[in-house]
C-alpha cells in the first residue's frame, strides 16, 4: 500500500529535489508569513478547484459555505459564499465570532469534497496530481490541522500527499505524518558561491520575511536601518494595490510594521488585519496580530485603537480558556483608561471568564451588574440603548448559569422591548438576532417549547446558514417523539452548514431510534472519519452493531472506547459482566 511522503531537511533548498521528483504535483509554500491562516491550502484549491467546479458542480456548492469562509478569495472562481447576518454587519456591530472548531470544521468539509473528487476521478480513469505541501514547521495553525486532516483522512493510495518539514512541526501533525507518511530524510544542499550582499538582502525582502537563507537573513539584518525600512516600504507598495486579504494580514503588515511609518501605516495595517482574523474566526492568528498590534502602539496617543486591539485579544484568548491571561489583559485596561466603556467592557469580559470558563456564577455576577450600571450610565443616548442590551442578554446568560430561569428571560425580553422601535431594521441586526436566539433557547428550558419552536422558526428563516436554529428545533422534535421532524431539520443543517460531528451524532441516534440502522451507522461513521476520538459516537456505534449482531465490530468500539477512557463505569462493569469472549455492553446515545 502507498503511504504518504515526509520529506526533512534544514532549509527548503534541501528538501527541493526530493519535492520536485513527482512530476505535475501541485506545489504549496505553507509559509504564513506569505496570505498567514490557510497558506499553501489556498494554493491548492486554486489548482484544483476549477476542475472540480467544471466536472461535479454539486459537490462544490454542498461545500460552498466551507470553501468561501476559510478562503473568500476563492469566490473569484465559484462565486460568492452563502449571506449571512454576521458576514454582513459591520465590524462594530458584530456580537457573534468563529471559533476554532468552527474553522476545524472548515478543513473538514473541504477534504470531504476533495476526496469525493478524487474517488470520482479515479473511477474515470483519471488520477489527482500530487500534492506537495512545503515548510510546513511555518505553516499557520489552520493549514498544518489541514494537512494533518487530509493524510489521516485520504489514503496516499487515493491522493498522494508529500509534506515537507525541517522536522519542527505540531503535536497533531506530527502524530498524523508518523502514523500515515513514511520519512525521507534530505541530505543538506551544497552552498552555492557568495552573492553580493544588496542581492541577498533584496531576495529576504522580496520573499516577504520567509526566506530560511542565513546568507539572505544577515544580509538583511546588515542594511543601513533606514534603507531597510525604505526597503520595506517600497515591497508594501507594490503588494498593496492587488492585496488578496491573505496578502493584507501577512505579507503587508510584515512590511508596514518595519517601514518607515510603524506606528501610522503600521498600526493602521495590522489593526485591519486582526479584525479581519477576528471576524474570520482565526483565533490564534487574531492573538498573534492583536499582540503585535499593541506592541506598536501607543495607548497615550491612540487609546481607542490600543483598547479595541485589547478587546479582540481578550475575546480570543478567553475562547481558548486562559483565563489568566484574559483578567490580566482586563485589570490592565482598567487601571490605564478611566473611560466608562473601558471599564463596562472589562467588566463584561470578567464576568463571561467567570461564568463561561471558571464556573463561579456569583463572581461572574458581580461583574455583569456593574457592566450594566455602567451601561445605563453612559452619557451618549445610543450607546446607552444598544449597550445595555448588550450587557442584560449576558447577564441573563449569567442567570441562566446560576439556574434562575425566568429571571433570565425577563431580561432578554426587556432587552428587546427596549430596542423595539428605536432602530432601523438594519441597524444591529446580529445583535437582536441573539436576542431572540437566547428567548427561544430559554423557552426550551422552561418548557415552552410552542414558543421556542416557533422562535427557531423565525431565526432559521433569517439566517438559514446558521444552522444551530436546525439542531435546536431538533431537540423539540425529538422531545415530542417527531423524530423524522427532526431527522429534516438535520437535514438542512447538514445541507447548510460545514459537518459539525456533534450534528451527525445526534441525526445518527435519531436514525437509531427509528431502526433505520445502515443510516444511522454511515452517519456514525462519518463522525469517526472526521474525529477519531469521539467517545460517544463510539458508545453509540458499538451498541447498534451489538444489536444487529455484529459482535466483532461492537467489542472493536467498546476497545477503543476503553484505551481512550478506561475508567468509563458504562464499559468496565458491563465488560466485566461478560463471559468470554467479550461481548461489549449497549453505549449510551447522545441527544
Amino acid at each position: 500500500m502507498t503511504r504518504h511522503l515526509h520529506v526533512v531537511g534544514t532549509r527548503a533548498r534541501d528538501r527541493l529535489p526530493i519535492l520536485e521528483r513527482t512530476a505535475d504535483a501541485v506545489f504549496a509554500n505553507c509559509h504564513q508569513g506569505l496570505r498567514g491562516p490557510y497558506t499553501g491550502v489556498d494554493t491548492v484549491m486554486w489548482a484544483v478547484l476549477p476542475d472540480i467546479y467544471a466536472k461535479w458542480p454539486e459537490l462544490v456548492d454542498y461545500h460552498r459555505l466551507e470553501i468561501i469562509e476559510a478562503i473568500p478569495e476563492l469566490s473569484a472562481l465559484i462565486g460568492p459564499g452563502p449571506v449571512t447576518l454576521a458576514k454582513d454587519a459591520p465590524f462594530a456591530e458584530r456580537t457573534r465570532w468563529y471559533g476554532d472548531i468552527m474553522i476545524r470544521c472548515f478543513s473538514q468539509g473541504i477534504i470531504t469534497m476533495l476526496r469525493e473528487y478524487a474517488q470520482r476521478l479515479r473511477e474515470t480513469g483519471a488520477v489527482p496530481p500530487a500534492l506537495v505541501f512545503d515548510n510546513m514547521q511555518s505553516a499557520e495553525h489552520t493549514a498544518q490541522d489541514f494537512v494533518a486532516l487530509f493524510v489521516r483522512r485520504v489514503d496516499a493510495d487515493l491522493w498522494h500527499v508529500l509534506v515537507g518539514s525541517n522536522g519542527d512541526v505540531g503535536p497533531q501533525l506530527a502524530a498524523a505524518l508518523a502514523q500515515h507518511a513514511d520519512l525521507v530524510e534530505a541530505a543538506p544542499s551544497p552552498e552555492t558561491g557568495q552573492r553580493p550582499a544588496a542581492e541577498l538582502a533584496a531576495e529576504y525582502i522580496m520573499s516577504d520575511g520567509t526566506s530560511d537563507d542565513p546568507a539572505a537573513y544577515g544580509a538583511y539584518l546588515g542594511l543601513d536601518p533606514g534603507e531597510r525600512a525604505a526597503m520595506h516600504d517600497r515591497r508594501a507598495d507594490e503588494l498593496e494595490p492587488d492585496a488578496s486579504w491573505g496578502v493584507k494580514i501577512a505579507a503587508l503588515p510584515f512590511h508596514r510594521e518595519r517601514g518607515t511609518d510603524p506606528h501610522g501605516k503600521g498600526v493602521e495595517t495590522v489593526r485591519a488585519a486582526t479584525e479581519y482574523l477576528t471576524v474570520m474566526g482565526f483565533q490564534l492568528a487574531g492573538i498573534a496580530m492583536a499582540k503585535r498590534g499593541r506592541a506598536l502602539t501607543d495607548p497615550e496617543a491612540e487609546p481607542e485603537t490600543y483598547r479595541m486591539l485589547t478587546s479582540m485579544l481578550i475575546s480570543h484568548v478567553l475562547g481558548f480558556g486562559r483565563v489568566d491571561e484574559a483578567l490580566a489583559l482586563c485589570s490592565e485596561v482598567r487601571q490605564r483608561f478611566p473611560q466608562p466603556l473601558a471599564h463596562m467592557t472589562t467588566s463584561y469580559f470578567v464576568s463571561m471568564a467567570y461564568t463561561r470558563v471558571v464556573r463561579d456564577h456569583t463572581k461572574a455576577l458581580d461583574y455583569q451588574n456593574n457592566a450594566v450600571v455602567i451601561a445605563k450610565l453612559l452619557p451618549d443616548e445610543r450607546q446607552r440603548l444598544v449597550y445595555t442590551g448588550f450587557q442584560e442578554n449576558a447577564l441573563a446568560l449569567v442567570e441562566m448559569h446560576r439556574g434562575n430561569l425566568s429571571r433570565a428571560l425577563e431580561l432578554v425580553d426587556t432587552a428587546m422591548r427596549r430596542l423595539e422601535g428605536r432602530l432601523g431594521p438594519d441597524e444591529w441586526v446580529v445583535h437582536r438576532s441573539q436576542l431572540l436566539y437566547n428567548r427561544a433557547r430559554l423557552h426550551a428550558a422552561l418548557g415552552h417549547d410552542e414558543d421556542a419552536y416557533e422562535e427557531f422558526t423565525t431565526l432559521s428563516q433569517a439566517d438559514p446558514y446558521y444552522t444551530d436554529y436546525f439542531t435546536e428545533r431538533a431537540k423539540i422534535s425529538r422531545k415530542h417523539g417527531d423524530l423524522h421532524a427532526a431527522i429534516a431539520d438535520y437535514d438542512l443543517a447538514a445541507e447548510l452548514g460545514p459537518p459539525f460531528p456533534e450534528l451527525y451524532h445526534n441525526r445518527g441516534s435519531a436514525y437509531a431510534e427509528l431502526g433505520m440502522v445502515e443510516e444511522a451507522l454511515a452517519d456514525f461513521a462519518y463522525v469517526l472519519d472526521m474525529e477519531p476520538e469521539e467517545v460517544e459516537t463510539l458508545l453509540s456505534r458499538a451498541e447498534l452493531l451489538f444489536g444487529a449482531g455484529d459482535l466483532d465490530g461492537a467489542t472493536a468500539d467498546v476497545e477503543r472506547t476503553l484505551s481512550m477512557r478506561d475508567k468509563d463505569p458504562r464499559l468496565l462493569g458491563p465488560r466485566a459482566c461478560q463471559p468470554p469472549p467479550a461481548v461489549p455492553a449497549p453505549g449510551p446515545v447522545r441527544s
